[in-house]
């Protein structure tokens, strides 16, 4: 029900109002673009044009500006020396982590995966409406924001990872400092 907190973020305000409105502004313009582009442009190209720039925008924002400000996580996809292609996660210390806005990673989060449900919607009406060239489109966005889901998905395993290390580590040093503390007096 919507009262649930899946369904609702908590109480507190955005943190980063103007970051959060960015963050939706390319997903719902691209979106909106590809919906009502079809009711007024009869140019495949504008239509395709158009709604892949809109969703570049979407990809790059979340990446390098939304991704960083709202949850704290960055990714990157690099190629080595040896032609391998390797994944690159930043994170935020643990501390700023845990003081994240929960409602600026709320919107995240749920918008960067209702995006993806969308345009699956859409991939699904093209294929059943047999209109190759309008698949196309949908790929290319799909693509995009699945591209954004991985990254940002492997970069918050990898941050919990971290966590559960440093956390690991803490409590194993101090452990360690009491018992030399409980020698020491003996």
């Amino acid at each position: 029900y919507w009262g649930s907190p899946l369904f609702q973020p908590p109480g507190e305000n955005y943190a980063h109002p103007k970051i959060c409105f960015f963050h939706v502004l390319f997903k719902a313009a691209a979106l909106a673009f590809y919906i009502l582009s079809a009711l007024f442009i009869s140019n495949f190209v504008i239509i395709f044009v158009v709604t892949v720039l809109l969703a570049a925008l979407d990809f790059w924002v979340v990446k390098n500006v939304s991704g960083r400000i709202l949850v704290g996580l960055r990714w990157w996809n690099e190629i080595n020396e040896d032609g391998e292609s390797v994944w690159r996660f930043e994170c935020l210390d643990q501390e700023s982590l845990a003081r994240m806005n929960k409602k600026d990673s709320w919107l995240f989060w749920w918008t960067l995966y209702l995006t993806a449900v969308v345009w699956v919607v859409f991939a699904i009406f093209s294929l059943i409406r047999l209109q190759a060239d309008y698949l196309l489109v949908v790929g290319v966005c799909l693509t995009l924001s699945i591209a954004n889901i991985i990254g940002f998905t492997k970069c918050r395993k990898d941050a919990k990872k971290q966590l559960q290390a440093f956390a690991t580590q803490t409590i194993a040093s101090r452990f360690t400092s009491s018992i030399q503390s409980a020698f020491t007096v003996v």
